[in-house]
């Protein structure tokens, strides 16, 4: 029987150009492709004339279908895990399937490449010899005042936080109260046509805000 291989590539963030050569091969030589958004998956393989059986991988049926990529990999065929863009496993359904990949021994790898966090931290300015990625805080405003109030209580470092448009205004106006009115970049469409990066105090963010669109990437500096 031939040897099932199972690999977590990372796919554009924006750009779908900001692919590697490498991501390309993995995702052109694998027997299905798992899709956290089978739509996106097609636009992006379209561009790159890649035609392959594709199968949705999201939070809903993650467990599930985590199982059932295992099964495939043991019996002998390569799948291909990607999420809606970026790292599969960063705010994005991977790590359930890596934990239970590591329980069943299977060898898998993960290949580098885009993560919005990462170009949001290095754009901001601030310091990155100590960071703390939080992703995405929890929906209810308990919750997330609750996680703020946290990082209040922990030495002084810069923080990174995925925000939904429609919860950004809520979570900077906790973050002033919590935090204090620290200085930050507020970083959306992230190598897209329309990047935008707002810089300066968080008050200074909410009157620059507009209308919100699109996934944003918060970075809040040490003071």
């Amino acid at each position: 029987m031939p040897s099932g291989k199972l690999t977590l590539v990372p796919t554009p963030i924006g750009n779908l150009e900001d692919i590697t050569i490498r991501a390309i091969e993995v995702l052109g030589i694998a027997d299905a492709i798992a899709a956290e958004d089978t739509r996106s998956a097609k636009t992006l393989l379209k561009k790159y004339k890649i035609d392959k059986p594709l199968f949705s991988y999201h939070v809903k049926n993650e467990r599930e279908k985590a199982d059932d990529i295992i099964r495939q990999v043991v019996g002998g065929r390569r799948i291909a895990v990607i999420s809606e863009s970026g790292t599969p496993g960063i705010s994005d359904p991977g790590f359930t399937l890596v934990r239970k990949a590591i329980d069943a021994g299977i060898e898998f790898e993960v290949l580098p490449g885009p993560t919005a966090f990462v170009v949001a931290l290095v754009l901001s300015g601030f310091p990155v010899a100590g960071f703390s990625f939080e992703g995405f805080l929890p929906h209810s405003g308990k919750g997330r005042r609750r996680r703020l109030r946290q990082l209040a209580d922990e030495p002084p470092r810069t923080l990174v936080f995925y925000v939904s448009p429609h919860r950004v205004e809520d979570f900077i106006n906790d973050a002033i109260n919590i935090l204090g009115d620290r200085q930050a970049a507020l970083c959306r469409e992230l190598t897209k046509i329309h990047e935008e990066i707002i810089r300066g105090k968080l008050s200074e963010l909410l009157e620059q805000l507009g209308e919100p669109r699109g996934e944003m990437v918060l970075v809040i500096g040490p003071e």
